[in-house]
């Protein structure tokens, strides 16, 4: 047997599981048809354009959570516990990177994302999963916390988690992971946020449409929620209203790609 102690460039993620055992998750889970999501993917490359499903599932998972306010909330307080409910959508995705020669998750979180457009979401999810995260200026604050002793770095990783903007800036307001890269078909977690989503790959599968039973790309979409804000029916509402707005997503014409569910004509 061999015995090593917690590398430094794995405290970050020692500190925030510490901090979310208070946590009481419940888990739900849904497929979702990708047929619309592939078909739109397929038109932006014609045009020059590549859109991740991530991309597509995190913009229409965000607008899905600011119609539910009461599920883009976060509990503060021990003695006097009250819920605050956020003003917007900010999306913390989880990244596989490498520091210092360590493989570690790191997070970003996307500012706003419930009115952001496909373009721009695409465009950071491809700064984070292209830069070093050695060298990234917005991976510094980790890096710093990594090099301190372990003590003081986890009351550092509280205090500034602790408060409720502290919390957000940090952990965001609701978490996606995926690990569709690979042969995962799901996979739930707590990202330290009331809502978690975790996309497992896309593969196809019998469905049936229209009475008749076809082969489709699906994905499983998880959902994981924090059963001290929100409960079950409330969770499940927000769940299957993100699956909805994937299955429909639709791409504005500006942007110069046609959407595959309008005739490409123009002409109905």
């Amino acid at each position: 047997m061999t015995i090593r102690p917690l590398v430094r460039q794995r405290r970050h993620t020692f500190y925030f599981l510490r901090t979310i055992r208070g946590f009481a998750p419940v888990f739900l889970d849904t497929d979702v048809d990708m047929s619309r999501v592939q078909e739109l993917r397929e038109a932006a490359r014609e045009s020059g354009r590549r859109y991740s499903p991530v991309a597509v599932t995190i913009l229409a998972a965000a607008r899905a959570l600011a119609a539910h306010p009461r599920a883009n909330a976060a509990l503060h307080g021990v003695l006097r516990p009250r819920i605050e409910t956020y003003d917007g959508v900010d999306v913390k995705v989880a990244l596989d990177k490498t520091l210092d020669g360590e493989r570690v998750v790191l997070s970003a979180v996307l500012r706003d994302a419930h009115v952001a457009d496909l373009d721009e979401i695409q465009a950071k999810l491809g700064h984070y999963r292209g830069g070093d995260a050695g060298q990234m200026p917005e991976f510094a604050p980790v890096r710093r916390l990594q090099r301190l002793p372990t003590l003081l770095g986890s009351l550092l990783f509280r205090r500034t988690v602790r408060p409720p903007a502290g919390r957000r800036r940090v952990m965001g307001t609701l978490a996606v992971s995926s690990l569709s890269h690979r042969p995962v078909n799901g996979f739930h977690s707590v990202g330290g946020t009331t809502i978690t989503l975790g996309l497992g790959q896309i593969t196809d599968r019998p469905v049936v449409r229209d009475g008749r039973v076809v082969i489709a790309p699906v994905m499983r979409l998880n959902l994981a929620f924090d059963h001290r804000v929100v409960d079950g029916a409330e969770a499940a509402d927000l769940l299957a209203d993100i699956k909805l707005a994937v299955e429909e997503f639709r791409l504005p014409v500006v942007h110069g790609v046609p959407d595959p569910a309008e005739p490409r004509g123009g002409v109905r």
